[in-house]
């Protein structure tokens, strides 16, 4: 399995947001069943099983960023030196005529407002290991080979 990259900044939040699940947000839903528990017929109780459905997303997110967290490379961006591509690049290019920037690897790594492709992703994968200038193509969801011209790499920061 391919480490993802994640900036100390990225970490830490994830970090705080699973220590929190794992305390508060655990002890606020075994609650919130407890009440919901107390009030009588488990099998028409709405509030029962919305904390039930609640306890079921929040165990979902702390094995989620579990994972993150075990599979990360933390600290500086990857360098560009050799102008290759790879996680951790603002990637700016070309598509059907519209420049399209967006960062490649994990959504995890930035709270900014900037579009997020993993490199498995048809257009990551497309792009993943080449340089500025080429040109390479990748099937689009709807079957259609779509043609991506690379104009511009940098470190994410």
């Amino acid at each position: 399995m391919s480490k993802s990259w994640l900036t100390q900044e990225a970490a830490d939040r994830l970090s705080a947001e699973l220590a929190n699940l794992e305390t508060t947000g655990r002890s606020e839903i075994i609650k919130k069943i407890e009440a919901a528990r107390a009030e009588g017929d488990l099998k028409e109780n709405g509030a029962y099983h919305a904390a039930r459905e609640e306890q079921g997303k929040i165990e979902s997110r702390i094995r989620q960023l579990r994972h993150t967290l075990e599979n990360a490379e933390i600290g500086t961006s990857p360098s560009n030196a050799d102008g290759l591509i790879s996680p951790g690049m603002k990637v700016t290019v070309e598509i059907l005529g519209d420049k399209i920037e967006f960062l490649l690897g994990s959504r995890e790594i930035t709270s900014a407002d900037l579009d997020v492709y993993s490199e498995k992703s048809p257009l990551g994968a497309a792009v993943f290991g080449a340089k500025v200038g080429e040109i390479k193509t990748y099937n689009a969801p709807n079957g259609k080979e779509v043609s991506v011209r690379i104009i511009k790499v940098e470190d994410y920061s």
